[in-house]
Formats: structure tokens, sequence, C-alpha cells
């Protein structure tokens, strides 16, 4: 992939999991009054976890955050197959699995850019 388009993916990436270290209330102010389904959810942060993989190869990322997203990964791949007809709002403070997972991005956070405290993305319009 060219340098833009990776400096773009890589910005997605760290954006995402921006969002998924974050404290629970401040997921929700985020989210809003948008209903995101908890199953897109789950397919974009699997989508993360391959992306992130390539950047790593392609020297975009510190080979350490492999250990952390791909253990997101294998976190959520084991509810993927779960019926997720929720609103993703609805289960991030009751799923024990989103703390798994906030524990791990703010891992990753922590090795790729020295802080997991970070400003969240722009909201969804």
């Amino acid at each position: 992939m060219n340098d833009l388009g990776d400096a773009q993916l890589r910005t997605w990436a760290l954006r995402f999991m921006t969002l998924l270290a974050a404290d629970p209330g401040d997921q929700l102010a985020w989210l809003g009054r948008q209903a995101v389904e908890t199953g897109s959810v789950v397919e974009e942060v699997l989508l993360l976890c391959r992306i992130w993989e390539g950047l790593v190869e392609r020297g975009l990322g510190e080979p350490a955050t492999l250990a952390d997203a791909r253990a997101v990964g294998r976190r959520l791949e084991e509810i993927e197959g779960a019926p997720h007809t929720g609103l993703w709002a609805d289960e991030l403070a009751v799923e024990p699995v989103w703390g798994e997972v906030r524990a791990l991005a703010r891992q990753f956070l922590l090795t790729e850019l020295g802080d997991w405290r970070r400003p969240l993305p722009p909201a969804r319009d």
C-alpha cells in the first residue's frame, strides 16, 4: 500500500483503539444517540487487528503491539459467533468482554504511543 494509505489506516486504527481504551462513560458520551450494533463493532475491531499486523510488517507500528492486537482479536473472535442483536452502548457496561478489551487496548496504546489516555476521535454525525 502507498504511504498515504498506510498513514490513514494507522490513524484510523489508533483512533479506534483509543475509543476501545476509553472509560465506559466516555465511550457512551462519544456514542451519543447513535445506534451502533455490537456485531458491527466486533467486525470493525477484528479488521483493525488484521490491518495492524500489516502496518507493523511495513514498519508503521511497534512490533511489541502485535501481542496486544492479537489478544484483542482472539478475545472478540470468541464472541463473534454469538448473536449480537443489541446495541454496543447497552453492552459496554454489562458485558465483561468489553472491560477485557479496554485493558488490552490501553496496553496497546501504552506500548505504541507511551500513554493510553488520548483524546477521543471526532464523533460521527
